[in-house]
């Protein structure tokens, strides 16, 4: 979950839907007060903090998340006005993670949030779309349209491993080796027999994955054929 801060509502709508398209969880929140009530009640994974805020400003919030254990390691990105070399600066010395000049575009949000998770180690959940499948990180569900699908986690592994890599060809080899791991004992076959009870409890999406003849697995949409 990305929590983002920002005082202009266009601004923050924007942001959340931004976030939501790349497959984020994100929420907004205009000031300092509903911002505390959600930290209380769900911890973010990361946080979008502008600096000119009613009420406490982002230097004052980032400096009381740095000051409590629970919060202290939460990745913290300051969106600073352009040119103010003050502002990145303390945000900076007082433990923010990284800054946006605004204004900023979307994509270098969304570029800078990864460049993040990436050097702190975390990982944001991630709602995957392909086609009509939606896999929720988060809530470790999966839905065909708007049918809950029930599946085993080793099923799981293996929607998500395709999901995250649309269109690329796994040997059985490899899936082996991502969702059964390196120590794995056991024959290419069990792959085999994982993607066919998949594909028949997807129901209509099953046909998504494809079967590259001597090669592995791979998915992709009908039309990409």
């Amino acid at each position: 979950m990305i929590y983002c801060v920002e005082d202009d509502n266009s601004i923050r709508n924007l942001m959340i839907y931004t976030l939501k398209a790349s497959g984020f969880e994100a929420e907004g929140f205009e000031s300092d007060e509903s911002f505390w009530v959600a930290v209380k009640e769900k911890t973010p994974e990361l946080i979008i903090l502008d600096v000119m805020l009613p009420g406490e400003d982002g230097l004052t919030i980032l400096n009381k998340l740095r000051s409590v254990p629970v919060t202290a390691e939460i990745p913290v990105i300051m969106a600073t006005a352009k040119g103010s070399e003050y502002d990145k600066v303390i945000g900076l010395d007082s433990g923010a993670d990284d800054y946006l000049a605004k204004p900023f575009g979307m994509m270098e949000m969304v570029s800078r949030i990864k460049a993040v998770l990436r050097r702190t180690g975390k990982k944001v959940s991630q709602t995957l779309k392909f086609g009509i499948i939606t896999l929720d990180e988060g809530k470790h569900t999966v839905y065909v349209n708007e049918r809950l699908v029930v599946l085993t986690l080793k099923e799981y592994d293996l929607l998500k491993l395709f999901m995250e890599n649309p269109g690329r060809v796994f040997t059985r080899e490899v899936i082996l080796t991502k969702v059964w791991g390196i120590n794995f004992v056991g024959e290419t076959r069990t792959v085999d027999v994982h993607i066919g009870t998949l594909r028949t409890k997807l129901e209509e999406a099953g046909d998504l994955i494809h079967t590259v003849r001597g090669v592995g697995y791979k998915m992709e949409e009908k039309n990409e054929q």
